[in-house]
């Protein structure tokens, strides 16, 4: 692609910022492609009568009479493909889904199937058409005529507070600085070249500006279309959302729950800027905007601001925040050391901290690591420094990794420095020889624990040798000091410890590690193993599952290969795919790997401790962290993702000389197991100033979701040097549904002011094999073939034959799911709504199709049935029917589910508590089949598969169920709430539905 440098900072398009914008549009008419039947497209040209009663297009061969839809006889207007022409595989390919909407009118519902040149369009006739089937009966005259809008009086009344001289009018500067003082993010240029339009326009130039003139350049800078879009979808009066509205948007597409109209209340009176919004209770445009930019409608969950895991687990069941050489501002060997490095990696939620002892001029300890460093810290300085902030950011435990290379004396002394400094908090406590695991986060909370070598129990004296850590020789061979050369023959060095020291070591005892059979023998829970990156790269690749069952028991420290001289970082998602907690990384160097760790760590309270996923931490589970598809027993979920619009975006930081303009697009990067880690970016958008719109839609399988990290990579196209512009990285399971805005960072990952992207997040659960990015899902329903998970043989009779019993069972339970999961996506799919719609949205969709027409059939929900049908009284059109016949089929595959699922789900338990009862003896057994080598560890493997296959599906049961009675709720509560729901007293709470079933002990 050819790189051109643009000057122009103006896009050339109008903005549509009103609906009196979008029906003056729509008036003046526009080309649109219509769609046929036998998915052929013709381009028509579609206006709106003047009388705003009709929309005609032409050419066409039917009378002009007939060529044109009445809007009183629209019932609904959809965006993108959502009826089965657009649908159709002959024209998936051929348009963008933003570019397609479609129009269903007339007493038999039929559509009229329209492809525009772009998303803008679509919008500007979706938003007018919507105002005019609402309010066309009513208000035939253009709408913004007569009696000012809340928001006008608002703006009017800004510009009075500002006309000091009471004149009626204020200099440029004023005005420049009030509407940017309103827009923190916008820039002056922008604010100053649209005044000075607005005056040429109206041939009233000077250095002062009249209040109307101030209202229509405030209108057309901080009007965001997309979002004016949004609020006329909810809007009961297209101007501004009454509490009702806004109740509804955040239930329906938020996924808020337990909403009040208190609440709403409390959001109109905290963001509305208008008096009389905020009196009536009204949320208009200015305000909504503020609401969804704000700390409030965050796409990070909330909850997982503060500790919200189980922190009761062994320590060896968490990830923990680990530092490398975290004294180090710059880069390994040329950077300088420095105390402050310390404290921004324990203010960041670090819990784990290298420390490299090297004997000291004054005969005290110093820390450095690096050669050329013309300062060492003391160590002494450096404990103090601990002392201070060990807890400021965590209350949880912080681990000292010692690597010793000082002499026996200055080690004394750094053991009667660590014992005076640290007091109390240092924990010496002996491990308990009867437990099997660590203590956990919570009974270690304030205490720091000493990893590190340990004298044998053998050694009596005040000083001994033990094996030394492979940790750090790199750094000693460039200091010169390496005169303790390796033994020969191999073998590990050795190293003088002295007793005092080795006596602050209880828990994390370090000790080589041999192979994972003589780990599993005879390593005991409080030693732990530090592995360079690319020994832990080979096991990882190697034998990933030995890995895992290795780190279910002991903790393992993977820190960087010496050849990073750099002091860049390892992907620490290798390591944690397999269970590896502490991951040490270099906390002075930004990028990718460190934004990976930092997003990661923020999912609990950032508090440096995160917990495994379950399937990493059960006894008996079967777990590939190298699978490359879905896992037994862990349901895999989709991320509908679309990427809307940005805002403020900063120019990169090191590009060259070039214009003001960049020409962003955004990637998106899901990084996790291999079978998920994935990347799709939007196309480029160009010349569009600081404001991109981008209306893109990507979609991701997630199959392990407790282990996935999204990120959002923004870059420039039209880069000279630099295309880096911002990001942000968040763990999957703290998405938000719904729309949201994503609070870019720098590459540092420092909060860029005001810079931020616009999305919609929907998540489900995945339908069917392999994903639908490219096929219509109506499409894959009919040619999938049914997938049943089974148990597989371990050749020991006796255990094969518990497990045999729980076949049918299993598909039983797929069935279950499935058919529900089917009738749903058609249920979803005849309302013209996505998989990721909910049942809220259907049933308010149905409602809004009988109730815009005056002839309307008559359907009603009966909601004094726990099921309620859906029952019509009279003839119904053809779409109408299938939509019912669709609900019904719902209705009933739930009902089946509900009623059927604690049979199936006792059944699977049985099973897997059967098979767990032969785990204890399960050497035993193989010993006496005579099974080893390659067979005993596939039976190990097909016992464990087993194991988790039975746990998981019976957990996806229990899942299922829970999702169905929500379902039911949701019927009854949006039946209520709309209208079309008789006998409404007997909606059923959720908790009064719901019949627990019992949680599965790991």
């Amino acid at each position: 692609k050819k790189k051109t440098v643009s000057f122009s900072s103006m896009p050339n398009d109008r903005k549509i910022n009103s609906t009196a914008a979008c029906i003056s549009l729509m008036l003046e008419g526009c080309e649109l492609k219509k769609v046929r039947s036998n998915s052929r497209m013709y381009s028509r040209f579609f206006v709106l009568d003047a009388d705003m009663r009709s929309v005609r297009w032409e050419p066409s061969k039917k009378d002009s009479e007939k060529a044109k839809i009445e809007i009183k006889s629209v019932k609904e207007v959809r965006v993108g493909k959502k009826t089965p022409v657009l649908r159709s595989n002959g024209l998936s390919d051929q348009f963008p889904d933003e570019c397609a909407f479609s129009i269903i009118y007339g007493d038999n519902y039929e559509s009229l199937d329209l492809v525009a040149s772009s998303a803008d369009v679509v919008s500007a006739w979706v938003m007018g058409l919507r105002y005019l089937v609402s309010y066309g009966k009513h208000s035939p005259e253009a709408p913004g005529t007569g009696h000012p809008s809340l928001r006008t009086s608002w703006i009017s009344s800004v510009f009075d507070l500002a006309d000091l001289e009471k004149s009626g009018r204020i200099p440029v500067s004023r005005a420049v600085q009030l509407i940017k003082a309103l827009n923190p993010g916008m820039k002056t240029s922008t604010i100053e070249l649209k005044f000075k339009e607005l005056q040429k326009a109206s041939e009233r130039p000077g250095t002062e500006v009249a209040c109307d003139l101030f209202v229509e350049a405030y209108c057309e800078l901080c009007t965001r279309p997309e979002i004016f879009f949004l609020l006329v979808q909810f809007s009961s009066n297209k101007e501004y959302l009454g509490v009702k509205d806004l109740l509804m948007f955040l239930e329906v597409e938020q996924g808020m729950e337990g909403v009040t109209e208190e609440k709403c209340l409390e959001i109109v009176s905290k963001y509305e800027p208008s008096k009389e919004g905020r009196e009536k209770g009204y949320l208009a445009i200015d305000g909504f905007t503020r609401y969804l930019l704000s700390a409030d409608c965050s796409i990070f969950d909330p909850q997982h601001r503060k500790v919200c895991q189980d922190m009761a687990q062994p320590l060896s069941h968490y990830y923990i925040s680990s530092a490398h050489s975290a004294c180090l501002l710059e880069d390994n060997f040329w950077g300088r050391s420095d105390i402050s490095g310390y404290i921004s990696a324990l203010g960041l939620g670090c819990r784990s901290i290298e420390l490299v002892l090297w004997d000291g001029p004054e005969g005290e300890p110093v820390v450095y690591t690096s050669p050329s460093a013309a300062s060492c810290v003391p160590f002494r300085a450096v404990v103090g420094l601990i002392d201070q902030h060990a807890f400021t950011a965590s209350a949880y435990p912080l681990i000292l990794c010692l690597v010793v290379r000082c002499s026996a004396p200055q080690q004394r002394l750094a053991a009667q420095c660590l014992r005076k400094t640290l007091g109390e908090k240092l924990y010496l406590e002996p491990p308990n020889p009867v437990a099997s695991y660590l203590p956990s986060p919570e009974e270690l909370k304030g205490r720091i624990l000493i990893k590190g070598k340990k004298l044998p129990p053998t050694c009596e004296d005040s000083e001994g040798e033990v094996s030394d850590e492979e940790e750090g020789w790199e750094l000693a061979r460039r200091l010169g000091q390496e005169d303790r050369e390796a033994p020969e023959g191999g073998g590990l060095r050795r190293v003088r410890l002295s007793r005092e020291l080795s006596e602050l070591v209880s828990l994390c005892q370090a000790v080589p590690f041999q192979d994972f059979e003589s780990s599993r023998r005879g390593q005991r829970y409080w030693e732990m193993c530090s592995f360079s990156e690319v020994e832990a790269g080979r096991f990882a690749n190697e034998c990933p599952a030995e890995l895992v069952s290795y780190n279910k028991r002991f903790l393992s420290r993977i820190y960087p290969s010496p050849m990073r001289i750099d002091a860049s970082n390892m992907n620490p998602q290798d390591f944690w795919k397999c269970g590896c907690q502490m991951v040490a990384m270099n906390y002075q160097t930004p990028g990718l790997m460190m934004d990976l760790n930092a997003g990661w760590f923020r999912q609990n309270g950032a508090c440096g401790y995160v917990l495994r996923p379950a399937i990493m931490r059960e006894e008996v589970s079967y777990f590939s962290a190298n699978a490359k598809d879905s896992l037994p027993g862990v349901p895999a979920q989709l991320l509908h993702l679309k990427v809307i619009s940005g805002q403020n975006l900063p120019k990169p930081k090191g590009s060259g000389a070039k214009g003001e303009v960049v020409e962003p697009y955004v990637c998106a990067e899901i990084h996790g197991i291999p079978a998920d880690c994935a990347e799709h970016r939007t196309k480029t958008a160009l010349q569009s100033g600081d404001n991109p719109i981008f209306d893109e839609s990507l979609e991701f399988q997630i199959n392990l979701p407790e282990l996935a990290v999204l990120r959002f990579v923004v870059l420039d196209d039209d880069y000279i040097g630099d295309e880096f512009i911002a990001q942000y990285t968040i763990p999957f399971e703290c998405l938000q549904p719904g729309y949201r805005h994503v609070p870019l960072q720098s590459l540092a990952g420092e909060p860029l002011p005001h810079a931020t992207l616009f999305v919609h997040v929907a998540i489900t659960d995945r339908r069917g094999g392999g994903k639908g990015h490219r096929r219509g899902l109506a499409g894959r329903r009919g040619r999938r073939v049914r997938e049943y998970t089974s148990t597989k043989a371990t050749g020991i009779k006796a255990i094969d034959e518990v497990f045999r019993t729980a076949t049918q069972p299993l598909r039983e339970a797929t069935d279950l799911r499935e058919n529900v999961q089917n009738a749903l996506v058609s249920f979803k799919e005849l309302c013209g709504l996505t998989p990721a719609a909910n049942m809220k949205q259907c049933i308010l969709t149905v409602s809004t199709w009988l109730l815009h027409s005056d002839s309307a059939p008559s359907v009603t929900l009966n909601l004094a049935e726990q099921y309620p049908p859906m029952e019509a009284q009279g003839p119904i059109p053809d779409l109408l029917r299938k939509v019912l016949t669709a609900y019904e089929t719902m209705i009933q595959t739930s009902r089946t589910l509900i009623e059927s699922a604690d049979a199936v789900y006792g059944k699977l338990i049985q099973a897997q508590q059967a098979g767990m009862d032969f785990h204890k003896e399960l050497h035993r057994i193989e010993t006496k089949e005579g099974l080893r080598g390659r067979k005993l560890q596939k039976a190990l493997e097909s016992f464990a598969w087993n194991i988790t296959v039975l746990k998981g599906q019976a957990d996806l049961l229990k899942h299922a169920k829970a999702e169905a009675l929500d379902n039911l709720w949701q019927i009854h509560n949006a039946g209520q709430s709309c209208g079309i729901g008789r006998n409404g007293s007997a909606s059923p709470e959720p908790s009064r539905l719901q019949t627990p079933l019992e949680p599965i002990p790991e």
